[in-house]
């Protein structure tokens, strides 16, 4: 079987393949192979992927393995989330695998003999943005080749015997339990990547790898066969199967692909009550800032009432912040959370840029702690609760928050609580197609946003965990564990110094050991806060015997200079009492 592809990625990434595969002198042919080029969007969020698969030749069974385990990682890569990075979403995927070939194998006539079972060996080549992302189990081969250099760029997992014996140490199917390579590497225009099982690669030597590409450059497929003619030609007794890709051109940065399709819509004019917009009645506006405007109204065919969200007039004109106003609505429909601000269903065409979202009829945690300064704990755990379970749909999916903060924060009538402002959200499988060395910008509000931030370093859900600590210890004291001071910091030697103010006082009735896991919560290193949003939680309604016995830090780690500054005295005062002890001995 072969094939050529010559397909435009995006508006700037051009890629070209050719793919071949035979059974060469074997009866059947247990090699599979398969590349999968989605339409936009999903091309520019999940990339194209590549992968090939080798049966083993102690099995019978084994071409069924590299069928089911090429076909089933490119139709289920891309049914994964669009939030998650490629890696999160290709290992759900192998282990996935793994666990159906292996339990084929369990419940067949091979149970007690793995070597006869559904196993084969696997890589795949997932082409995103600008990078290279490699997924490697057996002995299958991915090499890099960059001007005349191949480079063999996987590992094999062979176990070698004797001479000329060896066994698969790692293979799908293998065991119940899958450990898989993973490398990603930057593309270049003119990269070739070549994907081989061992009938190729072990008689097709690297030279005439690299002369038959450079040769025949313009079909790569008759360079895919004629490089696997080559090998049966040396000798191969083993299936042959051989796929070449070249990156023709690489995309500048573009994270705005993904909405690309709203791109020609014209901001939303600014509305009147009683005006009919796209299938809405206008009712009133609810909210107006410098930021966005925010609109009651009823949706004409269901007559809901609904929340539509237009761009701010004042920033039409900056596309980094109308890119991110495109993606509200992007992460709102890949959310399932009762915590979590609901998007409504769009049943018209848009005319315009915008976002259309459930109504929440309430008040944000902000109004609410004006109306209740003195909350009892109970209250105040039920509220934190509430967030953190919105907080956990957004970890699930690979998702940061940034910017919780109580006017971030409704509850309704009904006491239920709901996370509804997304414009800050980092999603992972859009982040990482962002150049490496561009430093992301603090979007959330400085008095709820984790110290890390200010350094300039990548946020992780122990950020998020310090708003929501922020936002606790406000509910309870009506103050800020750090006042303004964290956005002030921005070295490590700075952010040690910051002092944490006891949320224990004589006008409120606070137990005292929820003091300290509120500075767990809070402290400005987040190797240092709770490992999960779970065990804060359960720390809020049980007393940490571990926080409640220990002593603070020594005075050299809480304030270095204070230590040594003191020390200096106490010897320049050792020194003076010497000295005038041995004055008065004269």
């Amino acid at each position: 079987m072969g094939g050529a592809l010559a397909q435009t990625m995006s508006s700037s990434l051009t890629l070209s393949s050719g793919q071949y595969s035979d059974k060469g002198r074997k009866p059947v042919n247990q090699d599979f192979h398969g590349l999968c080029l989605p339409d936009e969007p999903r091309l520019g969020i999940k990339g194209i992927a590549i992968a090939i698969a080798d049966g083993i030749s102690s099995s019978e069974v084994s071409h069924l393995a590299s069928a089911a385990a090429v076909k089933g990682f490119l139709d289920d890569y891309y049914c994964t989330s669009e939030a998650w990075t490629v890696k999160t979403s290709a290992r759900r995927v192998l282990d996935a695998t793994n666990s159906w070939l292996y339990a084929q194998s369990r419940h067949s006539q091979y149970r007690y003999d793995q070597d006869r079972g559904y196993v084969c060996t696997f890589s795949a080549l997932i082409v995103k943005s600008g990078t290279a992302h490699l997924f490697h189990v057996g002995d299958s081969r991915i090499y890099r080749l960059r001007g005349a250099c191949l480079e063999q760029l996987t590992e094999d997992h062979r176990l070698v015997v004797a001479e000329g014996r060896h066994y698969l140490a790692r293979a799908l199917g293998l065991g119940g339990q899958l450990e898989v390579d993973y490398l990603s590497v930057p593309i270049e225009e003119g990269d070739v990547f070549v994907l081989a099982t061992d009938g190729v690669y072990e008689f097709a030597p690297a030279p005439v790898i690299v002369d038959t590409i450079a040769a025949s450059a313009d079909d790569l497929a008759a360079a895919a066969k004629q490089i696997a003619d080559i090998a049966y030609a040396n000798g191969s007794t083993d299936n042959l199967t051989i796929q070449i890709v070249r990156i023709d051109t690489v995309p500048e940065h573009d994270a705005g692909a993904l909405a690309r399709h709203w791109a020609e819509l014209p901001p939303a004019p600014l509305l009147e009550p009683r005006t009919l917009f796209d299938g809405h009645r206008i009712i009133r506006e609810i909210h107006g800032s410098s930021r966005s405007h925010i609109y009651l109204a009823e949706d004409e065919d269901s007559h809901t009432l609904v929340a539509i969200k237009m761009p701010s007039v004042d920033l039409r004109g900056d596309p980094a912040y109308l890119e991110r106003f495109m993606l509200e609505e992007w992460i709102a429909r890949r959310i399932n959370s009762a915590h979590v601000l609901r998007p409504s269903a769009q049943t018209q065409r848009r005319s315009a840029l915008y976002v259309v979202t459930e109504y929440i009829e309430g008040q944000t945690l902000a109004q609410w702690m004006i109306d209740h300064p003195t909350p009892d704990i109970e209250t105040v755990r039920g509220i934190v609760e509430q967030i953190a379970r919105g907080l956990l749909a957004f970890h699930r999916l690979e998702m940061l928050h940034q910017d919780l903060r109580p006017n971030n924060i409704m509850i309704d009538g009904a006491g239920t609580v709901k996370i509804i402002d997304f414009g800050a959200v980092r999603v992972a499988g859009l982040a990482e197609a962002e150049p490496a060395d561009i430093q992301p910008p603090i979007l959330g509000t400085a008095q709820y946003t984790a110290p890390e931030y200010f350094l300039g370093e990548a946020g992780s859900p122990r950020a998020d965990l310090f708003s929501l600590g922020v936002i606790t210890y406000q509910m309870l004291s009506g103050r800020l564990p750090y006042g303004a001071e964290v956005a002030k910091t921005r070295t490590r030697a700075a952010q040690r110094k910051l002092k944490y103010a006891s949320v224990l006082d004589d006008h409120r009735d606070i137990p005292a050991w929820l003091d300290p896991v509120l500075a767990k919560a809070v402290h400005p290193d987040p190797n240092q806060r709770h490992a999960e949003l779970s065990e804060f939680l359960y720390d809020l309604r049980h007393p940490n015997n571990t926080l409640l016995g220990k002593s603070p830090p020594p005075l050299i780690e809480r304030n270095p200079l204070l230590f040594w500054q003191g020390l200096c005295l106490v010897l320049v005062a050792l020194v003076l009492f010497l000295l005038s002890t041995s004055s008065l001995v004269k």
